[in-house]
């Protein structure tokens, strides 16, 4: 018999790591901008940022991720109530697939978190560069390393970027631009929003209810919802269940309540009915939340130093 070989061919092929980032910011963070000539994506592992690209801005919540292509401008902002979470990997690539990330963002599947996970456990297991420094411009490599684990982080990262090409097709609906107003114009509340967002806050662990609010500020319920739908873009209960499921998504990553404690806790009928309300905010339901990108790192790495 004669055997022909046959070459396959590689649609991604990443030619260099630049930079693999973790970074816990400050919930007042802000990065002025810059632009270079290579690829880079932005994963939102935890809270909320205003991410510039060229000139339109765009808001990112937990599990959203965008992509820059070489030399296009990029600036980020925190604009949540609480500290970001962010994960950053720049690389070389010139594949023409990269194509179909030009201008892309949209929210992660858990298979796509789940591979961001392995990178980031694999960077661990090889760079010795810290991941939480933003000023590190060039990873190195450690004096001894598990076999292989350089070509995981490539493999990992090109199967990563496969995935999303599959799973977010061209026609995908991106996350909401806004490219008119700044993070600073945004940010800019009136007097009034600022105090019932803090009596919000203050009874975060109640059943608020609307006449509650108008009774306590003395404000008609028309002219109320006038107001946050002018600066949060929706109605005042949403906006108080919004606020409550970012206090579970804390808790949760915090470890100290499970999740019937949780629910309790936030004055949830019931734990299905808590689960339910997570999962139409986040996407997710709290079991897969817990199991984001900074959980499965993390599980990945006491796993491999319990086989070392």
């Amino acid at each position: 018999m004669t055997y022909i070989r046959t070459k396959l061919h590689k649609e991604i092929h990443i030619d260099s790591i630049i930079t693999l980032h973790y970074f816990e910011y400050m919930k007042d963070f802000t990065f002025q901008g810059e632009a270079h000539d290579f690829w880079e994506f932005l994963y939102v592992d935890n809270g909320t940022v205003s991410v510039r690209y060229d000139d339109t801005w765009m808001t990112l919540n937990t599990g959203d991720i965008i992509f820059h292509q070489p030399n296009e401008f990029h600036a980020i902002k925190s604009i949540g109530r609480n500290s970001p979470n962010l994960v950053a990997i720049s690389f070389l690539c010139d594949s023409p697939a990269m194509e179909h990330f030009v201008h892309k963002s949209y929210t992660l599947t858990n298979e796509e978190r789940s591979l961001i996970s392995h990178i980031i456990s694999e960077g661990k297991n090889t760079f010795s560069t810290p991941m939480h420094l933003p000023s590190i411009e060039q990873v190195k490599i450690k004096a001894e390393t598990p076999f292989a684990s350089q070509q995981l982080i490539i493999l990992f990262l090109e199967l990563f970027l496969i995935t999303c090409i599959r799973n977010h097709p061209e026609n995908a609906v991106p996350v909401s631009a806004i490219p008119k107003d700044s993070p600073e114009k945004q940010s800019t509340k009136h007097n009034r929003l600022e105090r019932i967002i803090q009596y919000m806050e203050f009874h975060i662990c109640e059943q608020l209810k609307l006449p509650d609010l108008c009774s306590e500020f003395s404000i008609s319920r028309s002219s109320l919802q006038a107001l946050f739908h002018s600066e949060k873009n929706c109605g005042v209960i949403d906006y108080f269940n919004q606020m409550k499921i970012q206090r579970a998504k804390d808790i949760i990553r915090n470890g100290t309540m499970n999740f019937t404690e949780i629910a309790y806790f936030l004055s949830y009928s019931s734990l299905p009915y808590f689960s339910k309300q997570f999962k139409a905010a986040t996407g997710m339901s709290p079991s897969e939340y817990s199991s984001s990108v900074k959980g499965i790192t993390e599980a990945l790495r006491k796993n491999q130093e319990e086989n070392h």
